[in-house]
Parts: structure tokens; C-alpha cells; sequence
């Protein structure tokens, strides 16, 4: 390694000493400057890579623009003057960024003698109070567990910073005032000749702010908790009230429209009372850090005033060098940027609690605010102390210090509330002026609407464009359920189905039937899907049809599986026959039944009735040769090809002569499919309806919501085809199993069901029918 200045020194002593001849005490003291210029050259060297690191911060701090840019945008385009958190939120990631951006009020041992490094360490700390205030709604959406160790990552920053800061302001690291130096000294080391730096008291403002921030996120946090738990009854109450306008009645399906209202009203309610960022948004303390928001864009701005000549004089001498410029243009463009969030918030949390009542409510402090500490004070600790007296020591000391901090928290909403008063007259102005905005009419569509969001106290209204872009929220995803809407589904159903669903009735009618015991016993296991691979199976296996056919039935099939089985587990979970159903239609899938091949080479000079009677003797070897002990599934597959065949042979008595072609048993089958797969769609409505009422944790239940709206984006086409068939009047509970629609029609419970049964008699001796038309 080589020393250049070291050695330059050196030469210089040298030379003095041997051209000049002075004397040796004054050749000593100059050698004593030369540990001081070694050092100075290793510094140099070890901050080479100050330069990048400066990048570094600038690009940590561009990211976390970026973000707040993409909250205020999203805010914009859903109409949310709140501006929800949406990207900008409080997590490892945000907390690493933030952090690298801070970097250079947190550094102790950095030297910062240029005024451009001095304001870039105040501008840093501006910028963390800016980001501070757009974070704050981004509490509402966090859990118990969330709040504490993200409240504690960020107090652990921001405590480490102010500490920082405080003790560069001792040792005069921050905002140094050199009016006290020799001219001279200032003259040969600031280029600009700066007689002082900036204003020592800013770091002071600076951080004063910072800590307030810090408590009214505390504070927050503490009313989040309660709030929370006021907003989990009144969801109750608005899911109650949602319900009763809802219940399924026999006879009838609940209607897209009625089922939209529904999904709508519960995204509202998750939308306005998650305790996401609405509520949040709407707390005294977002108006308060709007305010101080301003305040940090204020007076950086006008430090930023006076450092134009320094910038442009290049007086930026610390190891980050260019860089430093760089981070304050960056982070100054964030501190602007990002004040434009809390402020857009602090106009919506006025209008949200009205113009005036503010004015009346500056001394009264809520109880949301308080109830919290006010149940631990109640709670009891229990110790593992057998001392009485410690053990009222240590109580007394919980009652005091939660006192002292319910006097706190007091103090910090009723100064909120204060500071929420500065920019009331200017948000008068701006509602007159854009009535539209802030209008308070609403109109009758919004109105049923207003009811069901959420106000965690009293006295709060939300005007015309908060309750539209509330019930609009939810449009895109019902659109993106849309978009993938199962066609091929619909067009079997709109053109296979029949008006009363008969082939469910007709698919299997074995009860008349002698069949062997084995089969009987395991009656009970049939289920939607096993009934409609069945068929499927039969169905795919005649080779006079055309090829496109059967691709288009086997993909309407594919559809129609995918909700046929989202309503088995939810509404009718019967596991051996549903895995049975699953591994027939793998086997389908691969062109096999029984590990045979389902086109047949012996099919091709087969009638329509002996591939039925193979299929079903197949069935009768495959029980005999006692290899379904083995496997159960499979004994359920076997069990319901036995019975569908048989009844397809009793059925049409005349399809061993060849009268009944492939053609028509294929049209015959595809449309007790679609009867199956359409009588187990009509329960798709209580689908909707059941993810809606949901009761569990807050992001489970969005979810469920969320998948709510989706499916009936897919499904909208498929219901409204519903509600033109003629709906059994069943009881609403026994619709989703496939044996009590059998034994409705079986035994109908009204006259009403007579047509009906007219409908099955013809549609099961139709072949004696269309030879009787054509004989006659």
C-alpha cells in the first residue's frame, strides 16, 4: 500500500531540513504532524466507498417515494381522500429501507463540515417526519401481534435517530455554528465563505417532532386495538341486517341482483369498518400529523432557500462527497411529495367529522381512546410472589404508571385536536368551493348504501363520492370474476338442461331393480360428481360420435366439476364417494374406466345397448372377481356405473334392437348432465351467500368476501339461466345432496309436482314415443 501524502510530507521535512538547515527542535515538531497526516491518508482510503453508499441511501430513500406516490395515485383513482396505505405500510421491508435512508442523521463519527452535508442531515430528518405521517393509517390494518412488533421496530428507530441526533448536537455534528472561528479558518475551509451554518435550533424542531410522531402512533394504537373490537359488533349488527333481506325460500333461488346487493353491502361494511386505513384516517391524530407534516415541508423549505449558493459552490466536503447532493434533491422531493398523503388525509378526517362539531369536542377525549388502558388497569397480574406487601408494591405501581399514561394519552388527543383546528378555515374554503367533493346529498342508490358503513363513533357522515367509491370498490372483482366465466358450462346448460332438472330424477332408477346386495349396501355414497363422471363415462365411450362432441362435452364436464365440487365441500362433504368421483374422472382423463380403454375397438360394431351392457357387465366381473376389497373408491365407481347402466337398459326397453342410436343416447346423457351439474348449481347462491358471512378474523374475512364477489363474477350468467327452470320446492337445507332431490321426486309433496311427473314419465318412455309419433 502506498502513502503518496505520507511520503510527500516527508520529502517536504526533508528538504527543509537539508536546504534550509533548520533547527532540529523545529524538525521534530513537524515530524510530530506526520501520525496526523497517515491517519488522515488512511480515512481516505477507508471512505472510498462513501460515495456508493451515498447512492445507496438516495436510492432507498427514491424507493420509499415511490411508494407514497403509488398510495397517493391509488387514492386518487378509487376516490378515497383518505389515501389508504396501500403500498407505503409498515413491515420488515419498509423498515429496512427507511432505515438505510436514515443513515446519515443516525452516523456519529461522520464528519459533515460542508453546509450542503449539514442540511442534508436535516433534510433527512424532515423526511422521516414526512414518512412518519404518511405510515400512520397503515396501523388500522395490523392484528394485536403486528401493532407491538412493528410499533417497536419503529420506536426502536426513531429513538435510536433522535438519540443520535442529540448527541451530535453536543459534540457538534449537527448544524454547527462556527460564527465564534477565526475568519480565516472559515475563509480557507468554506468555499461559499458561510459565516454560520444552518439554523442550530432545526435539529431541536426536528427532533421534538419525531417524538410527538412517535407517541401519537402509541397513542393510535392503543384506540386501534378498541376500535377494532367496536367495529367486529357493529359489522355484526350490519351483517344481521344484511341477512334478513336474503334467507332462501323454497321454490325460488336467490337472483344475481339481490345476491350483488348483498356482496356489496358486506365489502362496504369490510371496506368502511375493517379498521383498515378509513378508520384510521378518521382519528384526530392523522388531522395532527397532517398539520406537522406541513410544518416539516415549511421549514425545509425555507432552509432549502439559503442553499442554493452551496450547492452551486460544490460545498459539500464530507466522504460521501456528490452524493450528498444527490440525497438532498431526493429526499427534499420526498419531503414535498409525501406531504401532499397526510394533508389530503387531514381535509378528509374534517369533513368526515363534520365542520363545526370539532369546535366542541376539543376537550372531550373519546372513550376508544382510553378503554384500553383502562382494562388493564382492571386486569389483575397475577405473581409468583407469597409476599403480600411486594405484591401491592408492584399493583400499585401498574395503577400508578397506567394512570400517568391514561393522562398522557388524554393530553396527546386533546393537543391533537388543538392543532387539527389550524387548517379548519382552509378546509371551509376548499368545501365551498368544491361542493362536489364534499357533497353531503346522497342519493337513493348510495343511500341503501350509507347504512352499512361503519362509524366507529357518533356524529361522523361521509358525503355523495365516499359512499360511491365505497360501493364501486367492489366492481373490479366481480369484472375479474367475469372475465373467466365458465362458457363452455353455459352452453350446455342453456342448451342440455331441462326446465325441472328431470334427469336427476331419471338417471338412476335401480330401486325398482334387482341388483346384488354389495351395491345396495353402499347406496347411500352417491354424490353430484360421481353421478356426472358416470355419465360422462358412457358418454365419451360411443364411437359414432363426432370427435368435437366429445371434446366439448368432456371441457363443459372439466367446468362444470370445478363448482359442482366447490358446493360438495362446502355444503355436502361425503369424502369416499367424492375421492371415488376424483379418481374416475383421472381415469376419464387418461381415456381409461377399470384400466381399460374407453374407445373400444369392439365398440365400433357395437349398438348403442351392448357398449351400456358391457359397461354394466364389466362392473358385475369386477365385484365378483373380489378385487373391490381392496379398494374401496373403486367399489363406489363400480356401484355407480351398475346402477346407471341398469337403469338405462330398464329405462329403454328397446335398446338392445338397435332402435335407440348412439346419437340419442348421447343426447339423452348430456342432458342428465347438465340436469346434475344445474340442480347442484342452483345451490351456488348459499355458496355466496355462506363466504359472506364469514365471522372469522378481519383478513380472513375480506378474503372470504373478496372470493365472494368473484364467484358471482363467474357465475352471474350461470344463475340467471337458474332462475328460468321451474326450482323444486324443496326445503332450502336438503338442496345440496343429490339423494334428497332423488326422493323429492320420488315422492313430491304437492299437486304442483304432478306436470312434473308427466315430464319424467315421458322423458323415461320417450323412445316408445318417438316410434309411436312416427308410426302414426
Amino acid at each position: 500500500m502506498a502513502y503518496n501524502s505520507t511520503h510527500e510530507y516527508l520529502n517536504i521535512v526533508d528538504r527543509l531540513t537539508d536546504v534550509y538547515n533548520i533547527p532540529n527542535n523545529i524538525t521534530d515538531s513537524l515530524l510530530g504532524y506526520l501520525k496526523f497526516v497517515y491517519r488522515s491518508e488512511l480515512e481516505d482510503r477507508y471512505s472510498a466507498p462513501m460515495l456508493w453508499i451515498g447512492m445507496y441511501i438516495a436510492l432507498a430513500s427514491l424507493v420509499c417515494i415511490l411508494f407514497m406516490v403509488a398510495d397517493l395515485l391509488h387514492g386518487l383513482r378509487s376516490r378515497m381522500l383518505w389515501v389508504p396505505s396501500k403500498y407505503f405500510t409498515i413491515n420488515s421491508a419498509s423498515l429496512t429501507a427507511i432505515s438505510i435512508a436514515m443513515k446519515l442523521p443516525v452516523d456519529l463519527t461522520g464528519s459533515m463540515p460542508g453546509y450542503v452535508d449539514q442540511v442534508a442531515k436535516l433534510g433527512s430528518m424532515a423526511f422521516m417526519c414526512t414518512m412518519m405521517a404518511n405510515l400512520l393509517p397503515c396501523l388500522g390494518t395490523m392484528d394485536s401481534n403486528e401493532l407491538l412488533s412493528n410499533i417497536t421496530a419503529l420506536g426502536i428507530l426513531v429513538i435510536t435517530l433522535v438519540v443520535n441526533v442529540c448527541i451530535q448536537m453536543q459534540t457538534g455534528a449537527v448544524s454547527i455554528s462556527t460564527h465564534k472561528e477565526d475568519p480565516r479558518i472559515i475563509q480557507l475551509t468554506s468555499p461559499t465563505h458561510i459565516s454560520t451554518h444552518p439554523n442550530p435550533v432545526l435539529p431541536f424542531i426536528y427532533v421534538i417532532l419525531l417524538v410527538f410522531l412517535l407517541i401519537v402512533y402509541i397513542c393510535s394504537s392503543l384506540a386501534i386495538l378498541k376500535t377494532k373490537q367496536m367495529m367486529d359488533s357493529k359489522y355484526q349488527k350490519g351483517h344481521d341486517i344484511a341477512s334478513k333481506h336474503i334467507q332462501p325460500s323454497p321454490g325460488k333461488i336467490v337472483t344475481v341482483d339481490e345476491l350483488e346487493k348483498h356482496v356489496r353491502n358486506h365489502w362496504v361494511m369490510l371496506e368502511s369498518g375493517r379498521c383498515l386505513h378509513f378508520i384510521t384516517a378518521c382519528f384526530n391524530t392523522t388531522s395532527a400529523s397532517g398539520v406537522i407534516c406541513v410544518l416539516v415541508t415549511i421549514l425545509h423549505t425555507y432552509t432549502m432557500s439559503g442553499t442554493i449558493k452551496a450547492m452551486l459552490a460544490k460545498d459539500y466536503d464530507s466522504d460521501y462527497r456528490w452524493s450528498m447532493l444527490v440525497i438532498l434533491i431526493v429526499q427534499s422531493i420526498g419531503v414535498l411529495i409525501g406531504t401532499i398523503v397526510p394533508l389530503s388525509r387531514c381535509f378528509a378526517t374534517l369533513s368526515f367529522e363534520g365542520f363545526f362539531s370539532i369546535h366542541f369536542k376539543v376537550f372531550k377525549v373519546e372513550r376508544y381512546w382510553t378503554d384500553k388502558l383502562n382494562d388493564w388497569k382492571q386486569a389483575s397480574i397475577r405473581l409468583p410472589f407469597h409476599s403480600r406487601r411486594l405484591n401491592v408494591v408492584i399493583e400499585t405501581s401498574k395503577r400508578l404508571f397506567i394512570y400517568i399514561c391514561l393522562q398522557l394519552q388524554k393530553g396527546v388527543v386533546v393537543l391533537c385536536k388543538i392543532i387539527a383546528l389550524i387548517p379548519l378555515v382552509f378546509v371551509m374554503c376548499v368545501c365551498y368551493c368544491w361542493m362536489p367533493v364534499f357533497s353531503l346529498w346522497i342519493s337513493d342508490a348510495n343511500r341503501n348504501i350509507k347504512i352499512y358503513i361503519l362509524y366507529f363513533k357518533n356524529g361522523m357522515w361521509v358525503g355523495e363520492r365516499t359512499v360511491e367509491g365505497f360501493s364501486k370498490s367492489v366492481n373490479p372483482l366481480i369484472q375479474n370474476g367475469a372475465k373467466g366465466q365458465p362458457n363452455y358450462l353455459i352452453k350446455l346448460i342453456r342448451e342440455k338442461s331441462t326446465v325441472g332438472f328431470h334427469g336427476v330424477a331419471v338417471f338412476d332408477q335401480t330401486d325398482d331393480c334387482n341388483i346384488p346386495s354389495v351395491f345396495t349396501d353402499i347406496k347411500s355414497s352417491n354424490c353430484w360428481r360421481l353421478a356426472v363422471v358416470t355419465l360422462t363415462t358412457i358418454a365419451v365411450s360411443l364411437p359414432e360420435i363426432e370427435k368435437e362432441e366429445v371434446d366439448c362435452l368432456l371441457e363443459c364436464v372439466r367446468e362444470g366439476l370445478l363448482y359442482v365440487t366447490l358446493v360438495e365441500k362446502n355444503l355436502n362433504f361425503m369424502y369416499d364417494s367424492q375421492q371415488a368421483a376424483e379418481t374416475l374422472w383421472r381415469e376419464i382423463s387418461t381415456n381409461k374406466w377399470l384400466r381399460k380403454e374407453l374407445q373400444n375397438p369392439a365398440f365400433q360394431k357395437s349398438t348403442a345397448g351392448q357398449i351400456v351392457k358391457l359397461f354394466r357387465d364389466n362392473a358385475t366381473h369386477y365385484l365378483e372377481g373380489g378385487s373391490w376389497n381392496e379398494d374401496m373408491h373403486m367399489l363406489i365407481c363400480v356401484n355407480s356405473m351398475y346402477r346407471i347402466t341398469e337403469t338405462i337398459l330398464h329405462t329403454y326397453n328397446t335398446i338392445d334392437d338397435g332402435t335407440v342410436s348412439q346419437k340419442e343416447l348421447f343426447d339423452s346423457l348430456s342432458s342428465m348432465i347438465a340436469d346434475i351439474i344445474a340442480a347442484c348449481l342452483t345451490n351456488l347462491p348459499q355458496i355466496i351467500i355462506m363466504k359472506c358471512h364469514y365471522m372469522s378474523a378481519i383478513k380472513e374475512r375480506r378474503t372470504r368476501v373478496k372470493d365472494a364477489a368473484q364467484l358471482l363474477g363467474e357465475t352471474t350468467e350461470i344463475i340467471r339461466l337458474l332462475q328460468d327452470h321451474r326450482i323444486p320446492r324443496m326445503n332450502p337445507s336438503d338442496m345440496p345432496f343429490l339423494n334428497k332431490w332423488r326422493a323429492y321426486f320420488r315422492n313430491p309433496s304437492s299437486s304442483d309436482e304432478v306436470s312434473s311427473f308427466l315430464f319424467v314419465f315421458i322423458f323415461r318412455f320417450r323412445p316408445f314415443v318417438h316410434t309411436y309419433i312416427i308410426n302414426t
